[in-house]
């Protein structure tokens, strides 16, 4: 039997859901909850499985309720329930352990795909959601790619030094790390200001960090 709780802040949804359930054979809604902080009281007091989360909970986000239960019970299973389809809310809650994420227009059967498939540990993500998913991926690369015509090519050396400054090494640190000396270093490091076309260290790491010129 895959026991269930639901937390979300829309009693009808919630009642609804619940019905949906209630004829499921292995299914069994044990609990519900309107707010983020009640999960975890709910969470010592039964034994739950899987988990349908809101991520507009009051008290305590959907996101940040997620990122308690991957430390302190990590052996439930979250399914993310949403009206938002939005690429930033997906990779955050999944970041945080979520192994699902469906939207609420979802029909029934898919909701109980989707809990029967992460009760078995495996990732579920409806079809807009995926979609969604992949846009965020290609649009991503994209930025990538776009940034590195727009960027002069460093030497391997160069990465080095770079990944180095970004560590927040000194010269000396760097040199005796990639054993030059360090008046190479120095000419490495004005090589990539002027690359890059910035002024001081702040201005390299910056740069390292948005443009992602290290891997």
């Amino acid at each position: 039997m895959i026991k269930i709780l639901i937390a979300d802040d829309h009693e009808m949804f919630v009642d609804g859901i619940t019905s949906i359930l209630s004829g499921v054979k292995g299914i069994q809604v044990v609990a519900s909850c309107f707010d983020g902080t009640s999960v975890f009281k709910i969470l010592y007091e039964k034994e739950i499985d899987v988990i349908l989360l809101d991520l507009n909970l009051p008290g305590m986000s959907g996101i940040d309720v997620a990122k308690r239960i991957s430390k302190e019970h990590p052996k439930v299973k979250i399914l993310a329930l949403s009206m938002y389809n939005e690429h930033s809310y997906i990779k955050e809650i999944t970041k945080f352990g979520a192994l699902g994420y469906i939207l609420k227009n979802t029909g029934h059967k898919e909701l109980i795909r989707a809990i029967k498939t992460v009760y078995e540990g495996e990732k579920y993500f409806s079809e807009a959601v995926m979609n969604t998913i992949m846009n965020g991926m290609l649009h991503k690369k994209n930025r990538r790619k776009l940034g590195s015509l727009l960027l002069p090519k460093l030497s391997r050396r160069e990465k080095e030094v770079l990944e180095l400054i970004v560590k927040e090494y000194t010269n000396q640190e760097i040199a005796d790390q990639l054993i030059i000396g360090t008046k190479t270093v120095e000419s490495h490091r004005r090589s990539l200001l002027s690359k890059l076309n910035v002024r001081n260290t702040a201005g390299l790491v910056r740069i390292a960090l948005e443009k992602e010129l290290l891997d």
